[in-house]
C-alpha cells in the first residue's frame, strides 16, 4: 500500500509530460533501425552490402548529432533553464523528421538524421533533471522510472509503426507527435532548485574536468554503453548477425527491435523498482549487467538457435539492459545543480553516441572474422568496461540535490 501511495504521489504533470516527451524522443531515435532497409531500397540501393554500409553511415550521423547536441543543450539547460531546452530541442527534431520524409538520396538522409540527432539530444537530460529536482529524494527514483518506462513504449511504438506504415509516413508521424507535445509543455513549471540560483555564471561545464569529477563523468557514460551496443548492433543488425550464426528461420530487424524494446520497457520499470527496494542504484545496475553479459554470450555462442529463440533472447536481453532510468538518475545525482543538466544531457547522448564507436568497431572487425564473433568481441568490451566503471562512482540513492559544484559545501 505504501508503494502505491508513493507511486500516486509522483504522478504529477511534470512527470507525465516528461515521460510523453521521452516517448516521442525514443520513437524517433528507433525509427531508422526499423525502416532502414525499406527506406534505402526506396532510394535506389539494392546490394545488401551497400545497404549495410550506407545504413551504418546514416546511423552514425544520427548518433554523432546526438553527441554534439548533448553538449550544446546541456550547457544551455544549466544557463537558461531546463524548460527552454525542452522546447527548443523538440522543435528541432520534429522539423528534422518531417523533412526526413522527403529525403532524396543517402546524403540528404544522413543530414536529416544528424540534425534530428542534435535536436533529440536535449529531451531526456532536461526532463530527468527537471523531474529529479522537483521530487523528494526518497521518491525521485520512482518519478524517473515512470518517465523512462513511458519513453521505452516509444521504442515499441516505432517498431510497430515502422513495419505497418511506409517509411515516409512513419517519419511524418514522429514529427507531428513532437509538435503536438509542445502544447502540453506550456503548463510545466521550471525547477525551483534552478530558479533560486543566485549566480548563473557558476554553470561552468569545465568543472567536470576538475578533481575527481571527470572520472565520475566518464564512468557514468561507460556504464550505459551496453544499452546502445544492444539496441544498435544486436537488434538493428539482427538479420546480418543471425545469417552468420546459421539460425533456423528468417530474422528481421523490425521484430528483433520490437521484442527487444518490449523487454527494455519492462526492464526499465523493474530496474527502477528494484533499485527502490534495494535502496541502491549501483547494486541494481550490477545485477542487470551481469545477467545481460551472460545472455549475450548465449546469443552468439549457442548453436542450433531458431528465429523464435533469437526473439526470446532479444526480449530477455532487453530486460537486462533496461536500466536506462536508473543510469540517468544516477548521473544526475552525482553532480551539483550548476552542472547537473549538462551531465544529465550529455551522459545519455554520449552513451548513444558510443553506439557509433561500437558500430564502427563492429564494421572493422567483421572484415576479419565472422559477423557474430565481431559482435561478441565488441559486446564483451562494452559490458566489461561498464562493470569496471560502476566501481568508480558513488551510491547516491538518498543524496540531497540542493548543492552546487565548486562551492565550499559541495
Amino acid at each position: 500500500m505504501k508503494f502505491l501511495r508513493d507511486l500516486r504521489s509522483v504522478l504529477n504533470l511534470t512527470v507525465l509530460v516528461a515521460g510523453l516527451g521521452y516517448f516521442v524522443d525514443l520513437f524517433d531515435i528507433t525509427l531508422f533501425g526499423v525502416v532502414r532497409v525499406a527506406s534505402l531500397k526506396a532510394l535506389g540501393l539494392t546490394d545488401e552490402g551497400e545497404i549495410l554500409a550506407k545504413g551504418l553511415l546514416i546511423y552514425n550521423s544520427q548518433m554523432v548529432g546526438m553527441m554534439v547536441g548533448g553538449l550544446l543543450w546541456g550547457i544551455l539547460a544549466d544557463r537558461r533553464g531546463r524548460l527552454s531546452v525542452m522546447f527548443g530541442s523538440i522543435l528541432m527534431y520534429s522539423f528534422a523528421n518531417i523533412v526526413n520524409a522527403f529525403a532524396w538520396d543517402v546524403t540528404s538522409y544522413a543530414v536529416c538524421r544528424f540534425v534530428g540527432g542534435v535536436g533529440l539530444a536535449g529531451e531526456l537530460g532536461a526532463a530527468i533533471t527537471l523531474v529529479a529536482e522537483s521530487l523528494p529524494k526518497e521518491k525521485r527514483g520512482l518519478g524517473t522510472t515512470i518517465v523512462a518506462t513511458l519513453g521505452m513504449l516509444g521504442i515499441v511504438a516505432a517498431a510497430f509503426v515502422g513495419q505497418k506504415m511506409s517509411w515516409t509516413t512513419a517519419y511524418l508521424t514522429g514529427g507531428v507527435m513532437g509538435l503536438a507535445l509542445l502544447f502540453a509543455r506550456f503548463k510545466v513549471s521550471e525547477s525551483e532548485l534552478f530558479t533560486k540560483k543566485t549566480d548563473p555564471s557558476r554553470a561552468n561545464p569545465f568543472l567536470l574536468l576538475q578533481g575527481g569529477r571527470f572520472i565520475k563523468y566518464i564512468s557514468c557514460i561507460l556504464i550505459g554503453v551496453p544499452i546502445y551496443f544492444t539496441t544498435g548492433i544486436l537488434f538493428t543488425f539482427a538479420p546480418e548477425l543471425t545469417k552468420g550464426l546459421n539460425v533456423q528461420g528468417a530474422v528481421t530487424a523490425g521484430n528483433a527491435i520490437l521484442y527487444g524494446s518490449i523487454g527494455l520497457t519492462i526492464g526499465d520499470l523493474l530496474a527502477g523498482l528494484f533499485s527502490q527496494w534495494l535502496r541502491s542504484r549501483k547494486r541494481a545496475v550490477a545485477l542487470n549487467l551481469s545477467v545481460g553479459f551472460g545472455l549475450m554470450l548465449v546469443y552468439g555462442l549457442v548453436p542450433g538457435l531458431t528465429s523464435t529463440m533469437v526473439y526470446v533472447l532479444s526480449f530477455l536481453i532487453g530486460i537486462t539492459v533496461g536500466y536506462w532510468a536508473v543510469l540517468v538518475t544516477m548521473a544526475a545525482e552525482q553532480f551539483g545543480t550548476n552542472i547537473r543538466a549538462t551531465v544529465a544531457t550529455t551522459v545519455p547522448n554520449f552513451v548513444r553516441g558510443s553506439a557509433a564507436l561500437a558500430a564502427s568497431g563492429f564494421a572493422a572487425l567483421k572484415g576479419h572474422m565472422p559477423v557474430a564473433h565481431a559482435a561478441l568481441v565488441v559486446g564483451s568490451i562494452c559490458f566489461s568496461l561498464a562493470l569496471l566503471s560502476l566501481t568508480r562512482i558513488e551510491e547516491t540513492f538518498t543524496r540531497d540535490l540542493d548543492y552546487e559544484e565548486g562551492s565550499k559545501s559541495a
